[in-house]
């Protein structure tokens, strides 16, 4: 009976690059965390050539940073930088939906007001005091923003607003903001469905800017807040440890 053939190092390299940028974009791999070859080696069950392959193509992308002689560590979560990603997308996105609402059939159509209706019966969050994430939601949240997009006929561009879309996502898991107060979330995507169906390109534009903004200032405030509370720790910590 013939062995199965092995896979290849670019292979291998590959499923290791899309196992590392899930951790890294759910948060698994917190930001600054030390990436060393031999602890993901036996994690992933990996060569280390792949490893650095995977580590490098991780790099290219922004999600995890050289470090001269050191090796790898997993990108921060600089709220400047969260900022700078949030006026990205608000400049991309709306591009993307005036073209699918321009170019979009019934198939379209169909497709996004599914979409709206799906996300709208999920709940947020799990039962509970923590209020965990629901990962149905998350899902059908991610499908909606796709769907809105889907039919501008431009694979470049809908690359680029999907990575921007993860990059975004990881910055909102690692706040772990619990709520928007005073937000209603799921109007907010109703009325950009709704204007996108009726085709009136330009409000749906401008709601999905809205949209986009508002969630990006409650992020980078919790991702400041969080930077400050890290920061006081730090110094209480030195501070105890020049007094013992």
């Amino acid at each position: 009976m013939p062995q199965a053939a092995r896979p290849s190092p670019e292979t291998q390299a590959t499923v290791v690059f899309r196992r590392l940028r899930a951790d890294i974009l759910d948060g698994t791999l917190a930001p600054g965390a030390r990436l060393k070859v031999q602890d993901l080696a036996v994690t992933y069950a990996v060569g280390a050539a792949p490893l650095r392959e995977a580590l490098a193509q991780l790099a290219a992308e922004g999600l995890a940073r050289r470090i001269e002689q050191r090796g790898f560590r997993v990108a921060d979560a600089d709220p400047a930088g969260f900022a700078e990603l949030i006026r990205t997308r608000c400049l991309v996105e709306p591009v993307a939906l005036r073209e699918s609402v321009a170019r979009g059939d019934a198939a379209w159509e169909d497709a996004l007001a599914g979409a709206e209706r799906r996300l709208a019966r999920l709940p947020r969050f799990l039962d509970g005091a923590a209020r965990a994430r629901n990962p149905d939601w998350e899902a059908a949240h991610i499908a909606f923003h796709r769907a809105l997009i889907a039919a501008c006929d431009a694979p470049p561009l809908l690359a680029f607003c999907e990575r921007l879309r993860e990059e975004a996502d990881r910055y909102r898991v690692l706040a772990s903001t619990a709520a928007y107060p005073g937000r209603d979330v799921a109007a907010e995507h109703a009325a950009i469905a709704a204007a996108a169906l009726d085709r009136d390109a330009e409000r749906a534009a401008a709601l999905l800017d809205a949209h986009l903004a508002r969630t990006g200032d409650f992020v980078r405030q919790a991702l400041e807040a969080r930077r400050d509370a890290a920061s006081r720790g730090a110094r209480r910590r030195a501070a105890e440890a020049a007094a013992g």
